[in-house]
């Protein structure tokens, strides 16, 4: 007995004089490396949107340091001829808020049933023919977008409403628009929904719940958050639109809010009155970061608005 308890000793002692473990960090450079290469994209997006907030501050400014322009003459005007000393952004805005709300009205909607039916009802075989469709309407080159909206869609809306409808119209050009953003909204809203757990709709078909109830009071709200980025996305894309605006929509500023009638939205002067001969310093030049501060500001706008809704659409349902 006191053999082994010789042995179980030595052993203790081999076990106790075994080198420490060192549980200080090590130095990885291959981590080191990759943590200033994320840091580095971080930061070059952050530059680069203080970069393009400089800018068109900046130009602005210089816009409104001129004796004929106000911010009188700029907000609370409905004109828009700077050759004249007419400076009224509301002939732009509303075209470009008209258009962008048609386009809602067919992506949002359209966009989360989609995403709702991939995410809930579609099997895989489906899911995997339709994803690729709407994928494909993502690649569509936004020109052809607008002469489809010129050619088709125009077309089809004087038949059905009649003569009203000009040929150069806000309407057919926010309906083409929400096309274009419709697959934007549906695969964001459906990777959103599809990321909420099992265990929640598992738990709600245990307490009785429909498929139908399943999808709209537990996974909607759960995955509220990722389909209002999507909706986010969709409208920042929709007013930033230009090509379908720029062949659709019209060629002159015109305050109107009859989607039948021809107007001219800020993106779609930006790009009418930059593709001439401009020089430096002028006044069109000027004003076009002007109108580029007023698309930035709208987009933020929206953007604040919505984080608020999301927050308390949490509340709600926390």
């Amino acid at each position: 007995m006191q053999e082994g308890m010789t042995k179980m000793s030595e052993r203790s002692l081999t076990i106790t004089g075994a080198p420490a473990i060192n549980l200080r960090r090590q130095r990885r450079p291959g981590e080191t490396l990759i943590q200033v290469f994320l840091f580095l994209c971080g930061a070059i997006s952050i530059l680069t949107t203080i970069g393009i907030v400089y800018i068109l501050g900046r130009e602005s400014w210089l816009f409104f340091r001129l004796d004929e322009v106000t911010f009188t003459k700029f907000f609370l005007t409905t004109q828009w001829q700077p050759a004249i000393g007419k400076f009224g952004i509301w002939a732009l805005a509303t075209a470009t808020l008209v258009t962008s709300f048609i386009a809602m009205l067919i992506a949002l909607p359209l966009g989360l049933g989609v995403a709702i039916y991939l995410s809930e009802y579609a099997s895989e075989r489906a899911r995997s023919l339709l994803k690729p469709i709407l994928e494909v309407l993502a690649g569509v080159p936004t020109v052809v977008y607008g002469y489809f909206a010129l050619t088709f869609m125009t077309p089809l809306l004087r038949v059905i409403f009649g003569g009203q409808v000009q040929i150069y119209n806000t309407a057919s050009a926010g309906i083409v628009i929400g096309i274009l953003i419709l697959p934007l909204v549906s695969s964001m809203s459906e990777d959103a929904l599809r990321s909420v757990p099992n265990a929640l709709r598992e738990a709600a078909y245990g307490l009785g719940a429909t498929k139908l109830e399943t999808a709209l009071k537990v996974v909607l709200p759960a995955a509220l958050s990722g389909i209002a980025a999507a909706f986010i996305v969709a409208i920042s894309r929709a007013i930033g639109e230009t090509m379908i605006v720029a062949i659709a929509a019209g060629a002159g500023p015109n305050f109107t809010f009859n989607p039948f009638n021809s107007a001219e939205t800020m993106t779609g002067h930006i790009v009418r009155i930059s593709g001439g001969d401009l020089s430096y310093d002028s006044i069109d030049y000027n004003s076009i970061f002007a109108i580029g501060m007023m698309l930035f500001i709208i987009t933020l706008g929206l953007n604040v608005i919505s984080r608020q809704v999301v927050r308390r659409f949490r509340e709600v349902y926390e």
